[in-house]
């Protein structure tokens, strides 16, 4: 048995007769640093050899350019393997995934670029695979874009160093994703590269859709089954942060209002007061055809300008795009030229 597995056998037993929280690993509420409020962190390197990132849990420091990448949650694989690195093992995907796999097209895709045949895939959909984990022995663990606790944290410590998100829970934009998981491989300047490349693939995809910029957005979570309460992703979100900082989209002045916790990913809203989104040129949400001809026929939500015109963008539930709606390099490649139609259709009928 590995040394690493037997350490963090003695640890899961340590930590679990203290453990008190019963908080998982996809908790909405924000886990801050002592500094709460302050800018993200980035990554530095304090010298040539050691190599110091601060995240929401303190800092993690590297003496040496880690062999034995391993990422957990979401898509921090997919950085690795743009920058060219197998992990020894990573989480499957729980969104988006079309067969049985537990990837993702763009993950898939470069896997098989990269000759990889029987990747280590971690099942750990309802919870982190601690013991899988540990069993990869890895020399580091990448979860800057993530929702791991205090106390998942604190285990994965216990197996290798482990690069957490900066500020708070699944809110880390994709270059800071880029820049942190790369310095955690040291490989911080092909992460600047790829970044870089990232930046062109889109300015491409861009060039067919002038009209995008400028124009106003919302990203509106509808339900069938209750058009009542409506859920909003904030500029906090990854979703609308791409929208904004990539694609030159606006938040309506009135949505920006709501928003009273600036580290929150998501407001509710009441279809009573779904007034404040009369200002958004755009609208996006989650669904089908069917699922907007209901919105379309509501009472209240039917008579908001984006909605009565067809300005919305429905992206199917499920599906690889709609996945890619927390975007990384490799689902920005896979996914821009199609996002960025949809946009663009629904911008032409602002001003029919």
């Amino acid at each position: 048995m590995k040394r690493s597995h037997l350490l963090f056998s003695s640890a899961l037993l340590s930590l679990a007769l203290v453990a008190c929280s019963d908080e998982s690993s996809d908790t909405t509420s924000a886990t801050t640093s002592d500094d709460e409020g302050e800018e993200a962190a980035t990554p530095e390197e304090s010298s040539d050899e050691q190599i110091v990132i601060e995240h929401a849990f303190g800092e993690t420091v590297l003496d040496e350019k880690p062999e034995r990448v391993a990422t957990v949650q979401w898509g921090n694989q997919d950085i690795a393997l743009a920058l060219g690195v197998e992990p020894v093992g990573f989480s499957a995907a729980n969104y988006g995934v079309q067969d049985d796999s537990g990837l993702l097209p763009w993950t898939k895709d470069q896997l098989d670029e990269l000759g990889v045949t029987d990747p280590n895939i971690y099942q750990d959909t309802d919870g982190l695979d601690f013991e899988a984990i540990s069993d990869s022995n890895p020399d580091v663990i990448l979860a800057s874009y993530s929702g791991i606790t205090q106390e998942d944290y604190d285990l994965l410590t216990q197996i290798a160093p482990v690069v957490a998100y900066p500020t708070t829970p699944w809110t880390t934009p994709w270059r800071e994703q880029v820049l942190m998981n790369a310095e955690g491989m040291g490989m911080k300047a092909e992460g600047e590269q790829l970044i870089e490349d990232t930046e062109a693939t889109i300015d491409d995809a861009l060039e067919d859709y002038p009209e995008i910029k400028g124009k106003s957005v919302v990203w509106v979570n509808f339900s069938a089954d209750d058009l009542s309460n409506l859920h909003l992703y904030t500029p906090a979100d990854t979703r609308v942060s791409f929208l904004k900082e990539e694609l030159g989209l606006n938040t309506p002045d009135e949505v920006e209002a709501m928003i009273e916790n600036k580290d929150e990913f998501y407001l509710s809203l009441s279809a009573e007061n779904a007034d404040v989104l009369n200002d958004a040129d755009i609208i996006i949400g989650y669904g089908d055809e069917d699922l907007y001809e209901a919105v379309k026929a509501d009472s209240r939500l039917g008579q908001i300008p984006a909605i009565e015109r067809g300005s919305v963008v429905m992206v199917g539930n499920a599906t690889p795009l709609a996945a890619a709606g927390t975007p990384n390099p490799l689902s920005i490649e896979y996914t821009i030229e199609e996002y960025v139609e949809l946009l663009g259709d629904a911008v032409e009928k602002v001003d029919e």
